[in-house]
């Protein structure tokens, strides 16, 4: 690691004409010290324990983007039989990625002992055309994990995730109704309502997977209360129930809960939880009412309904 922020830090200084505000100066060389990191693929350097190897994933958190993919991998890291991959790792669906065979990505996987199961997550998979298929083909009986919640949530979650991004990279940003709606109709060409579009996506897994092989986690559930969807994580996998209660606890100041785990506690990173704009109620109704027809399409094929919209 020293390495890599020496780097970094090098990079930076050769591309900076000009002095940089400290502030900038160090998100920069976050940024650099990750690209490094992954590029030099991230557990190369890790020092194999006796007795492990590196495995592909046995599981995979498929999706969906802002549906709580990184809560869910960080909650299940508290077990003893799993171990999770440090980054999204987009083998399935990035053909750059792809095209570097099984053997690179099973080089991104962390070490494992036999009775463990190793999971990735990458939240594009599932809106992506490619990634059933690819995943098939490496293992027809893998368990897939699919983390949902409310479409029109999960939007307005996409729209605030990009928003703070662009203010952050100093980039002009729209308001939520402006991209929303064209022309005084629902833009149902935005990327964001694309990927809530859970019927649809869903039917490409399933010409590849039996539903029993995908496991849905309500993500509104998880967020409020962790332990119930947790356990049925652990009954889907078939492991021993190794996480409790005490593993988590409410934290006040960012509202949401936070993992306690090893004698440590921990909170997801300081982008989860930003605060979401509030939408004009006229917009919410014509989202809500744009993904009803989709929503009871998605409930008949996974022969389960959601409290959504």
């Amino acid at each position: 690691m020293a390495f890599l922020l020496v780097s970094a830090y090098l990079l930076l200084t050769r591309s900076h004409s000009a002095p940089v505000e400290n502030g900038a100066l160090m998100e920069t060389l976050k940024s650099q010290v990750l690209l490094l990191s992954n590029k030099s693929e991230h557990y190369s350097t890790q020092v194999r324990p006796p007795g492990t190897s590196r495995r592909i994933p046995q599981t995979i958190i498929i999706g969906v983007r802002k549906g709580g993919t990184r809560a869910l991998l960080e909650m299940l890291d508290v077990h003893p039989n799993i171990v999770v991959a440090a980054t999204e790792v987009h083998f399935f669906d990035w053909d750059e990625n792809y095209v570097k065979g099984i053997e690179w990505y099973r080089s991104l996987m962390p070490f494992s002992y036999e009775n463990q199961i190793t999971i990735e997550k990458t939240p594009g998979y599932f809106t992506s055309p490619q990634a059933p298929e690819r995943i098939h083909d490496m293992n027809s009986s893998i368990k897939l994990l699919l983390i949902l919640r409310d479409p029109t949530e999960r939007v307005i979650s996409d729209y605030t995730q990009v928003y703070y991004n662009r203010l952050e990279s100093h980039k002009p940003v729209q308001l939520f109704e402006d991209i929303v709606i064209k022309n005084g109709a629902l833009n149902t060409k935005y990327k964001a309502i694309q990927r809530s579009l859970y019927d649809i996506h869903m039917e490409r897994w399933l010409k590849h997977f039996h539903l029993d092989q995908i496991h849905i986690v309500d993500g509104n559930t998880l967020i409020k209360d962790p332990l119930p969807e947790l356990q049925k994580v652990e009954r889907f996998l078939n492991l021993p129930s190794r996480i409790m209660s005490s593993n988590f606890y409410f934290n006040q100041t960012k509202g949401f809960y936070c993992i306690r785990s090893d004698g440590r506690e921990r909170c997801l990173h300081e982008s989860k939880g930003r605060p979401h704009p509030i939408v004009n109620s006229t917009v919410l109704e014509q989202l809500y009412s744009y993904f009803r027809e989709h929503n009871a399409k998605f409930y008949r094929m996974i022969k389960h309904s959601f409290d959504w919209h």
